[in-house]
């Protein structure tokens, strides 16, 4: 147990030879990664790499063709997606218009009332239940959301939004939070806030994070895997990545296609 290195931590989410075919094209192609313990992990590759595949197949929404998804030692491959997010994986997802009219107070209200199993009752307990109303104050607060607490969601700056969905993903109490494109769409001169929450979020919280922005990647993660056509390139930390040879071809053959997306 005394293994210094820092493969010695527990691996929490294991993806293990995944593969999707969607008729006779494959879109994942024997996929395996190991998210370990505390980790900040990134997902990185051009478009049409697989990406949002690949978090389709770990939340649930896609079952796989062939291979298994471990959480915690359980094997979850079968497990709806709602299923999923009560064992502690959670994915950070776009607002939809459901939330539109509420303010993040009473999002938030809705959610951590749900997650701690008191059902749709939560307008009664935004009023009424101490617990719920102190875990939302300390989302606001760590999220830099109390000053547009009250105001509806769509008159939000696009940043708050951002922040307000990382602050819905973490009510869930996450143990792996798949952290997805969190400042794709920001404005600069929202960015820095969103990119010091993210730097902050809690270390006990293993994060596999997508992301198309490289500085964002490069600050954040210890960890990178590479997907190039469903199928993974390599796996290293940023300076390994940084110097691969491979990684370098990929990115530069795809230079014009990223601008584009970027665009």
């Amino acid at each position: 147990m005394s293994n210094p290195t820092s493969n010695a931590a527990a691996t929490v989410l294991s993806a293990q030879g995944l593969v999707m075919k969607f008729g006779g094209i494959t879109a994942t192609n024997n996929v395996s990664l190991d998210l370990k313990q505390g980790a900040r992990h990134a997902l990185i590759g051009p478009n049409g790499a697989g990406k949002t595949t690949l978090i389709n197949l770990l939340t649930g929404v896609l079952q796989p063709t062939e291979g298994k998804i471990i959480l915690e030692g359980q094997d979850i491959t079968n497990l709806a997606p709602h299923q999923r997010v009560r064992r502690g994986m959670v994915r950070t997802f776009q607002i939809n218009q459901l939330f539109d009219t509420l303010s993040p107070m009473e999002t938030l209200a809705m959610v951590v009332s749900q997650h701690q199993g008191l059902g749709g009752k939560w307008w009664q307990a935004l009023g009424s239940n101490r617990r719920v109303t102190e875990r939302c104050e300390q989302l606001l607060e760590q999220f830099h959301l109390t000053s547009v607490m009250a105001q509806e969601t769509r008159v939000l700056a696009y940043g708050k939004r951002r922040l307000l969905e990382i602050a819905i993903a973490l009510a869930c109490e996450p143990r792996v939070l798949l952290l997805d494109e969190p400042v794709a769409g920001v404005p600069a001169g929202e960015r820095e806030e969103l990119l010091q929450t993210v730097a902050a979020l809690p270390a006990d919280v293993s994060i596999l994070l997508i992301e198309h922005d490289m500085d964002l990647v490069f600050s954040f993660a210890n960890r990178m895997t590479v997907l190039v056509n469903g199928t993974l390139l390599t796996e290293g930390d940023p300076e390994q990545i940084a110097n691969d040879p491979q990684v370098k071809a990929v990115y530069l053959g795809h230079a014009e296609g990223e601008e584009a997306h970027h665009g």
